[in-house]
């Protein structure tokens, strides 16, 4: 963070300072900010953030042994560090957030990029970070550090010698991305597509759409929106933005595109594609699996095209990429048996796309597996969309399909409805009963895809399947 007095800390939060030790109301702070004490350093912001499960109350003594100069709280602690007490610590880490960004941007050439889509905000992110980290200092978030707590903490890391800001935005709930993209208002909106994922919260994808929008509502008037042709519902943004003045630049696989991908070919050492953008057609190899992901890849490079980047250079710095993130189509296991864990996260459009790279890569001589368990936050569609890639994996000829968890037992029926059965589609309860499963039933030649929703957990399966045969 920006260096900081505690008394413009106070002034900033409208909070009350309570002094403590040697520290005066000119003492500065510039460390990190974060709700998590393990996280604290000298200099450091620790936020007192209330939680269902436990009180950051609690950790302010271990914090300020860690090094922590400053605590945000909602109420005094007994202990020796100076502290802000606020009536929310969470609207405190956001007011911060906000004003800090505004001086940075206000004192130098500070650009900053909001990221939202249904799916690949994290990819995206993460590729993006790639190339502009070759042209200055690159502030982007840790992980998916994408809610009311994580993009500000983001937010937090610019300094003045901070050139590109990328934010991830998510949202669980309408008004969720109005009110993060609002703290900072990005020069480059970038929207990726408008699917099933959280559909459950939203009220339906209409209203997904509407909440994704909410990051070109939020843009400065003066900037670009980055959106994708190739979702209708993306694409029909640009009226949204236009409308506020804003530039669009398209990308996506149909000749509307801007930024546009052709000669899309997956394999199991990476995907393949030519990029064509500004009369340029140049080849684009990803070490990340997967055709879904061209879709992020020209994401960045339209953003990064925006900032000033050349085409040339965006494609060569994303195919120093060897994975998207951890957990994310990452590839674990050795040449006879290769696992694939993509269980961070999975929603229909995800799940569906991963399948169909897994029946991608998979040889004539090889066996496609997938260990599939439930997608998450989908509401009342939860079933027919569980139904839907049941139905998905027997007619891409899954050979063998392995469902772990009561929430997903309807994928398993949906799979033996469509004809898989003599054992092709089997379920288990639970992690340990499906890894003594493929412990055993794993052979050479197995291609493995492990999929779920994050709070499932399967990417620890994924895993421990990575160590059975590394």
């Amino acid at each position: 963070m920006i260096a900081l007095s505690l008394a413009e800390i106070a002034t900033v939060l409208g909070g009350d300072l309570r002094l403590a030790g040697p520290a005066t109301a000119e003492t500065i702070v510039d460390g990190i900010v974060d709700t998590d004490s393990r996280e604290m350093g000298p200099g450091s912001i620790f936020v007192a953030k209330p939680g269902a499960e436990t009180d950051g109350h609690r950790f302010v003594g271990a914090a300020r042994e860690a090094g922590a100069a400053l605590a945000i709280v909602e109420h005094v602690v007994d202990e020796d560090i100076p502290q802000i007490v606020v009536p929310d610590a969470v609207t405190a880490l956001a007011d911060l957030a906000r004003e800090v960004v505004a001086r940075v941007r206000a004192a130098g050439d500070l650009r900053i990029v909001g990221i939202t889509g249904s799916n690949g905000k994290t990819t995206t992110k993460n590729f993006l970070a790639r190339i502009l980290s070759d042209e200055g200092e690159t502030v982007a978030p840790i992980k998916s550090y994408n809610n009311e707590v994580g993009a500000p903490v983001t937010m937090l890391r610019v300094t003045h010698g901070t050139r590109f800001l990328v934010s991830e935005f998510g949202a669980d709930a309408p008004g969720s991305i109005a009110r993060l993209a609002g703290l900072v208002h990005p020069d480059v909106a970038v929207v990726l597509m408008v699917g099933m994922a959280h559909a459950g919260g939203f009220g339906g994808i209409e209203a997904t759409a509407k909440a994704k929008s909410e990051l070109v509502s939020a843009a400065t008037s003066s900037g670009t929106a980055v959106l994708n042709v190739d979702d209708f519902r993306v694409a029909a943004m640009s009226d949204l933005a236009t409308s506020r003045g804003m530039s669009v630049v398209g990308f996506g696989q149909s000749d509307a595109a801007d930024v546009r991908a052709h000669d899309v070919e997956v394999t199991a050492s990476g995907t393949m594609c030519v990029v064509e953008a500004g009369g340029e057609r140049i080849p684009l190899r990803l070490q990340v699996l997967g055709a879904h992901h061209v879709g992020n890849a020209l994401a960045a490079i339209a953003a990064a095209r925006v900032l000033g980047v050349s085409t040339a250079d965006a494609v060569a710095r994303l195919e120093t990429v060897e994975i998207a993130e951890r957990w994310r189509m990452q590839p674990l296991g050795n040449d006879r048996v290769r696992i694939i864990n993509d269980a961070y996260n999975a929603s229909p459009d995800s799940m569906a796309a991963a399948l169909r790279t897994l029946a991608q890569i998979t040889g004539q001589d090889e066996r496609t597996v997938a260990v599939l368990g439930a997608m998450s936050e989908l509401g009342e569609t939860a079933g027919e969309e569980h139904d839907r890639i049941g139905l998905l994996a027997v007619r891409l000829n899954i050979q063998r399909i392995v469902v772990v968890g009561p929430e997903a037992r309807r994928l398993f029926i949906s799979a033996i409805s469509e004809g898989s059965w003599d054992s092709e589609a089997v379920f288990f309860p639970d992690q340990d009963a499906a890894f003594e499963y493929l412990r055993t039933e794993l052979r050479d030649g197995d291609r493995v895809l492990v999929k779920s929703s994050n709070s499932v957990g399967l990417r620890h399966l994924g895993d421990r399947l990575g160590e059975l045969f590394s």
